[in-house]
């Protein structure tokens, strides 16, 4: 294989890694700040991508134009979905991991049921948006504009939530609800606002990758499963409760993925990327920048 072979491996590695950061975003943030699991993270990503498809048919609005409605309808579907199961969830007297991996998991089930039967176990696509089928080429290698505009996202979307956390009263009130939950009280925070706040930036987070992913991805009930089972080996990847290791620890296994191929057939892409996972699990099982 030539070396422009190779770059053209690298850059769709790259390209996919960021997004697969944007998508483990919202599931290490919740983790971080909760230490809860969204097993319904993959869900609320076909959500997102439901969302964004209902907007192109409907009002013929471009995905890339959808981005801030499809993250505001996630934003509140996740405050909705800490005050309606997550806290209750977490205040159970026995078995509370249980129960909370239980209720988002059985969350997730219901959700893909849901649109199994109102929307058809049908493949969809969103087409003739901006994006689509354009691409454009430096030096022999071939950059589809979709994926360049979901990295470019993904990377303000890092960028705004980096400004976010560091700038803002809210962001220091979340930094500060995941160093001790039990001492903020003690300062006037509160915390089951956080929580809730926390819930709903997480989904925004994946309905943004979500409308992204509209423009270059088919659409239908099971698609949130490949990419939360990639969002998690990325989660460990980064260390657990890292926002900024999901990027890292996105990249990585974006490029793993994309070299993978070098070496074995592509239907067998993600076999690098779960043996990645074994080894971080083995070898540093808190990641690159976790603290478990």
């Amino acid at each position: 294989m030539n070396a422009q072979a190779i770059a053209q491996v690298l850059v769709s590695g790259l390209l996919i890694g960021l997004m697969y950061a944007l998508i483990a975003a919202g599931l290490s943030l919740i983790f971080g700040l909760m230490d809860v699991v969204n097993f319904a993270h993959g869900e609320f990503l076909m959500m997102g991508m439901y969302i964004t498809f209902g907007l192109f048919v409907g009002m013929h609005l471009d995905p890339v134009l959808a981005v801030p409605i499809v993250g505001a309808a996630l934003f509140m579907a996740g405050v909705l979905v800490y005050l309606l199961l997550v806290r209750y969830a977490m205040r159970a007297k026995a078995n509370v991991g249980m129960v909370q991996i239980f209720s988002t998991f059985g969350l997730g089930t219901l959700m893909q049921g849901l649109a199994q039967y109102f929307l058809t176990p049908d493949y969809r696509q969103v087409s003739n948006s901006w994006l689509a089928n354009k691409t454009i080429e430096l030096g022999g290698v071939f950059l589809p504009l979709p994926q360049i505009a979901g990295a470019v996202v993904s990377l303000l979307a890092f960028g705004g939530l980096y400004l976010l956390m560091s700038r803002t009263d809210f962001g220091r009130a979340l930094e500060a609800t995941r160093e001790d939950q039990g001492a903020v009280a003690l300062v006037g925070i509160d915390r089951n606002r956080v929580f809730a706040l926390g819930w709903g930036l997480g989904l925004a987070l994946v309905g943004v990758a979500g409308a992204m992913l509209a423009n270059f991805y088919y659409i239908h009930p099971q698609v949130g499963g490949a990419f939360s089972g990639i969002a998690y080996v990325v989660v460990a990847l980064g260390g657990f409760g890292s926002v900024f290791g999901a990027l890292v620890g996105g990249v990585v296994v974006g490029l793993v993925e994309a070299t993978t191929t070098l070496v074995l057939p592509a239907s067998m892409k993600t076999v690098g990327v779960y043996v990645l996972y074994l080894l971080v699990v083995v070898l540093r099982p808190s990641g690159l920048f976790g603290k478990l």
